[in-house]
Formats: C-alpha cells, structure tokens, sequence
C-alpha cells in the first residue's frame, strides 16, 4: 500500500479496504452496510436483564459506535438504519430477540441512529486514532444514544424522567466505561497496524 493510499487525515478504517473502480468502491460500500447492520443484530443478542429496568445490558450500543466509527457518518448511518428498518418490520434482532417499533427501548435504536453517524464524523477529523480521543468519541456518542433513549423511554412507560434516569441510564454507566475502555484499546490500535502494512 502506497502512502497515498493510506491517507493519515480524513479517513476512517472502511476507506483502507481497496476498491479499485467506483463500482468495486459501491459494492464494497454495500457490503460494509451489511455487516454492520448484522453485526449489531447479532450483538444485541448478548442481553443480560437489569434488575427494575426495562432495558438489558447489550452488545448492541458498543456495536453501534463500533460501526459508525469505523464505517464513517454515511455508512454508519445506513447500516444503522437498515438495522432499525429490518427490526421494525420484525426481524427479532433487537435486544434480547425483540422485533418491532414502539418498545419502551426503541429509543435507544434511534439515539444509535444519531451516534453512529456522530462518532462517523468525529472519526473521519481523527477521533478513533489516540486512546484520549477515542474516549472523548465514544463518550459524545454514548451522550447520543441516552439522549434518546431515556426520554423515549419515560414517555414509552410513563415513568418520570428521573425515573427513566435511574432505570434507563445509571445502571449502565460503569459497562459504558468498559466499552469505552475497549473502543480505547482497539481502535487505535487498529490504526498503527495498519500504519504499519502500509
């Protein structure tokens, strides 16, 4: 790989994959889509219960960042649409095998529609390439998904919002941490490998 094929400012980890002619580049693109979509499907089957909360603790929102920072703004943002469209028409890869639109964690679906293209735009300015950063990233999208999903929640349910609050957001924050850790961890350092085939 060329210097000029591995361009340090402006890309994400999806633009180091090789696509000769806008065809290839569209069809590479598709199949990026897809396999974020499925990826997060199949993470939100990793689904443990919380106690006095409605809302499991999932793969699905790390699997979200994951992909909108990898794939970019656009691609993350199809991919992650067409994991909310496909689950809405019933497809059960919501959290915990759930299908459908309306249920009191819906939210959190379309807050991950807003941060994997956040978290896109912020990798695409370099976001994902030091440990600090990558924090700062996954924390903004993190931010995103909350910001959706526990007033979503509260109207869904009827609890107050700061009932939604303790049952939609508290609980989750120390496994939040965790995943920023990974995101910390990975990321960069898919970087420097690649830096270093290239």
């Amino acid at each position: 790989m060329s210097t000029a094929a591995f361009p340090r400012t402006g890309a994400v980890l999806a633009d180091l994959l090789p696509a000769a002619t806008a065809s290839r580049a569209r069809v590479r693109d598709a199949a990026l889509v897809l396999g974020g979509a499925a990826l997060t499907g199949v993470a939100a089957q990793i689904a443990v219960p919380v106690p006095g909360s409605p809302v499991p603790v999932t793969g699905q929102t790390f699997a979200a960042l994951l992909v909108g920072a990898s794939l970019g703004a656009g691609r993350g943002l199809l991919s992650l649409m067409l994991y909310a469209l496909v689950g809405m028409a019933g497809v059960p890869w919501f959290a915990g095998g759930a299908s459908g639109a309306g249920g009191a964690t819906f939210g959190y679906v379309l807050g991950m529609l807003l941060a994997a293209t956040a978290v896109g735009a912020l990798a695409r300015r370099g976001g994902d390439r030091g440990a600090l950063r990558t924090a700062g990233t996954m924390a903004a999208g993190t931010a995103l998904i909350y910001a959706v999903g526990v007033p979503y929640l509260a109207l869904s349910t009827g609890m107050s919002f700061g009932q939604a609050l303790a049952a939609g957001l508290v609980p989750f924050l120390l496994g939040d941490a965790l995943k920023a850790a990974l995101a910390m961890g990975a990321l960069p350092t898919a970087w420097k490998l690649a830096g270093r085939r290239g």
